[in-house]
């Protein structure tokens, strides 16, 4: 097999220095806060999210953008790259969240900057949030927008040409899906999508990875507190034991015969093994892999502004032009 490519980032000390000074003002924001697990309102924390609170910059939905549906139900929200400029290939994208906050729309100027820079439709899946929709609703969601997705591309977008990838439960969103389409509908992933790009993704719904059982109270965007509030409100009323289900956790499945994957974490993310390990895990299975590491990176670290953020978005356009264009 090829070995994975690996790169690590980041680590010129005047990147350091940079990343240093935007975690301790992003540090010090989040600890006037309240957090996420105290608060324990999920309709409020969407709220606050969307107005620029808990770390996330607000990012008002932009006019380029429109909405469409898959199979009727499930919001899309579309991006394309311009007057006159047929799409390249689409990109599927899902949001973090934890699966309990965001929107599809809630990131509205990247998902834009995908489409313009690379020259590809960009499709982001409004799917439903716990607690009020639990497990498997954000993953059923994230199943048949995939599977319309696939079925009308060419008429909707002039392409068939398909990638797939998001950040955090986002990117777990994605390799689910994966298996879904390979496990139940007898699809061969690596052919139904032709890449997928990970982000800082969570994989172990179960107990959780070393570092996240670790990462203590300590808030870098999510903390152990925090990434167990998630996993509770997600998977209410399911044992322990159900939660290796690689549906649940994509971490103990089976995946083999999965596409090329570009893995992206921070050095300092509480989810940094689920990353590491799922690469490693990726790569095992005979699948191609792509793995980033940012030097002291935090979870959701592409949103700061600071080099080591650019230079990683500017890697995924990098990836998916190389992959859709």
């Amino acid at each position: 097999m090829t070995p994975p490519t690996i790169l690590v980032t980041g680590l010129d000390p005047d990147d350091l220095a940079e990343t240093r000074a935007a975690n301790d003002r992003l540090e010090a924001l989040l600890d006037r806060q309240t957090p996420l697990h105290v608060q324990n309102d999920p309709p409020a924390a969407r709220s606050f999210q969307r107005s620029g609170g808990g770390g996330f910059p607000a990012a008002p939905p932009l006019p380029e953008g429109s909405w469409r549906t898959a199979g009727g139900r499930i919001p899309l929200r579309v991006f394309l790259p311009g007057e006159g400029r047929a799409p390249a290939g689409v990109f599927l994208h899902y949001h973090g969240g934890g699966g309990v906050i965001g929107s599809a729309d809630g990131q509205d100027p990247r998902l834009r900057d995908l489409a313009v820079n690379c020259g590809v439709a960009v499709v982001s899946v409004e799917y439903r949030l716990a607690p009020e929709h639990p497990y498997p609703a954000a993953m059923d969601d994230a199943e048949q927008a995939a599977l319309w997705l696939l079925e009308h591309a060419a008429a909707e977008f002039g392409t068939e040409r398909l990638m797939i990838g998001g950040e955090s439960a986002g990117a777990r969103l994605s390799v689910t899906t994966l298996l879904r389409l390979r496990d139940r509908h007898g699809l061969v992933p690596g052919e139904a999508f032709r890449a997928a790009q990970l982000s800082f993704g969570t994989y172990d719904l179960a107990h959780g990875t070393p570092s996240s059982r670790r990462a203590g109270d300590r808030n870098r965007l999510i903390n152990a507190p925090i990434l167990k509030w998630f996993r509770d409100q997600t998977l209410t009323g399911r044992k322990m034991e159900e939660r290796f289900d690689p549906d649940i956790s994509p971490l103990y499945a089976d995946l083999r015969r999965m596409p090329l994957a570009r893995f992206t974490v921070g050095t300092a993310d509480p989810v940094l093994d689920d990353t590491l390990f799922m690469a490693a895990r990726w790569w095992a299975a005979g699948n191609a892999a792509e793995l980033v590491v940012a030097a002291e990176g935090w979870h959701g670290f592409t949103l700061q502004p600071t080099a080591l953020a650019r230079r990683e978005l500017a890697g995924q356009e990098d990836f998916i032009r190389r992959h859709l264009a």
